[in-house]
Order: structure tokens, then sequence, then C-alpha cells
């Protein structure tokens, strides 16, 4: 018998109960990895990278040159991901480390020539996808769709707080 069903099943609109499908840090979790995945098919079989060392690279692409620490707050990758990632990049070529000689445990990523000519391929494809995904939406529609993600975005950091558990080890 489905559980929808069932005599002694919760019922969706039960004040103690969880709709998944209405909840939304399920929605968007479920959205940004299928958003992701969809634009990984256009890098990884041609690149050979994955969907964390493509957010190092756009990250890189967006700002130059970062710590692992910069990375892992602007990814909202923690920090196995972000070192796994960059040190498959760092083995691929397409990143260089530099080493701060005034704090040896601080260490600077940037893109390389190879991860530069990685990112250029790549961007137009990205931006191929985010246009398909936003057709159909008004300019307005878009606008509003932009303040809202701000919005959460900022709701979210404040709820995660000054120190969100992924510590605050030095590069």
């Amino acid at each position: 018998m489905d559980t929808a069903t069932r005599p002694d099943a919760p019922s969706p609109e039960a004040a103690d109960g969880l709709v998944l499908d209405r909840f939304l840090p399920y929605r968007l979790a479920v959205l940004a990895n299928t958003v992701s995945r969809a634009i990984a098919r256009l890098y990884a079989d041609r690149f050979g990278i994955t969907i964390p060392e493509w957010r190092v690279l756009a990250i890189l692409g967006d700002s130059g040159p970062a710590t692992s620490t910069e990375i892992r707050d602007r990814s909202a990758m923690d920090k196995v991901q972000v070192s796994r990632a960059i040190q498959r990049l760092l083995a691929a070529r397409l990143v260089s480390r530099r080493t701060d000689p005034a704090d040896r445990r601080r260490a600077t990523i940037a893109m390389s020539p190879e991860g530069a000519a990685v990112y250029r391929e790549v961007v137009p494809l990205a931006r191929s996808r985010e246009a398909i995904l936003l057709d159909g939406f008004t300019a307005d529609e878009r606008r509003t769709l932009d303040r809202l993600l701000d919005r959460l975005g900022e709701r979210a950091g404040a709820l995660a707080g000054p120190d969100d558990g992924r510590g605050g080890d030095v590069d």
C-alpha cells in the first residue's frame, strides 16, 4: 500500500510533517544538482573535469588567484572537496600553486594557461545552458529571480552564522 494512502500515514498538511517536494532547502538542492549535472555534461567528457573542479576554475576565472579558503567560501563546497579538486587540477596542469614566502602555510591557486583555455571554452557553453534555463522568463522576471536569489543567499548566510563548521584553517 502506498504510504500516501495508508491510514496511519501523516497528512501532507500536518503541521509537524514535512512535505519534501515543497521544502525549500530540498527543492533548491535538487535544482542546483540538476542544473550542475546538465552543465557538467558539456565539459566532463571533453575536458575530463568534475563539477567541483569546474567550480574552482570558474571562481579563478571570475576573481583571479585565490586561496583554498577563499575558493571554499565562494563555492560553499567543503574543505575536502576543494582540496581534492585543486589537487586534480594541479595534476592536470590546469592550475598552479604559489606558496606565500612570508607564511608558508598559505598558498595561492591560479589558473594556468591551459586552465584559462579550458575556462574560455566552457564559459560560452555554460552561458548557453543558462540562456536555455531562462528562456521564457521576461526581463522583469529575471530581475525578480535575481533579487530573490540574492535575498535567499543573504538569509542562508545569516542562518549559517560566521562559522558554519567548515573550519577556519590556514591554507
